[in-house]
């Protein structure tokens, strides 16, 4: 994989021209058999270009669904949302996938690997719906990355949940995103594998200059972001640099 970017992490507030993200009185609003549950309320937050930010608070306070308007999976009910210059809250869907493919890797604490394909297929997926000759080439590449070379052809029942874990990360890193978003990426890990796959994380991060976004209860996992982010009931409550 080539190297994407040479920058070096933005401090928190600077103008919006610097950020990757800016989102702006943010709303999220999901209808409900009991009414309409108000899980956003009014989110500011701006994100530079490298930057690392852990992003915690407890269950329910809508870490989540923050993660899922930034990927363009879930679309705003109020306020203003931009990444990587995309104004999400104006892109139809066949956009935002687009949106998603050339600008966004996700991680999540389920694997989300496709059970009837190998490992290298896993990876090789997104750049093949991207229309790249060199998939193959570049998932071989990105698996001999997280220390997979041995497993290309492997499946993910014959993989541990560390090695699969790993196999998201070549797939979210092979198509060289400017953002990565990781919801709780070593929840289902115990805590020895779990800090060599975010030891792998933090280096694909640092090496290609990824804006990373990491979700997680752990707060000395949250502390190795430059910036960390409290939210509680829909509301910012915190935003500070380390």
């Amino acid at each position: 994989m080539d190297a994407l970017l040479n920058t070096t992490p933005n401090a928190p507030g600077r103008q919006a021209g610097a950020s990757l993200i800016l989102a702006t009185d943010l709303h999220f609003k999901v209808r409900a058999p009991s009414g309409e549950i108000n899980i956003l309320h009014g989110i500011d937050l701006a994100v530079g270009g490298g930057e690392a930010v852990g992003i915690v608070g407890p269950s329910g306070s809508g870490k989540t669904s923050l993660l899922m308007l930034l990927a363009g999976l879930d679309r705003p009910t109020g306020g203003t949302l931009s990444v990587a210059g995309h104004d999400l809250t104006r892109m139809d869907e066949d956009a935002l996938a687009v949106f998603r493919r050339e600008t966004v890797g996700i991680v999540f604490q389920a694997f989300h690997l496709v059970p009837t394909m190998t490992a290298i297929e896993n990876v090789a997926v997104p750049l093949e719906f991207a229309g790249r000759a060199d998939a193959f080439d570049r998932a071989e590449v990105a698996l001999r990355s997280v220390g997979l070379g041995h497993r290309m052809t492997h499946y993910p029942g014959q993989l541990s949940g560390g090695e699969q874990q790993r196999v998201a990360l070549a797939r979210a890193f092979v198509a060289e995103p400017k953002l990565l978003l990781a919801d709780e990426p070593t929840g289902n890990l115990d805590r020895a594998t779990g800090g060599q796959v975010m030891d792998l994380l933090f280096g694909l991060r640092e090496r290609f200059g990824t804006t990373l976004l990491l979700i997680t209860h752990d707060t000395l996992l949250a502390e190795r972001c430059e910036r960390q982010v409290r939210i509680e009931d829909g509301r910012i409550v915190s935003d500070g640099v380390r």
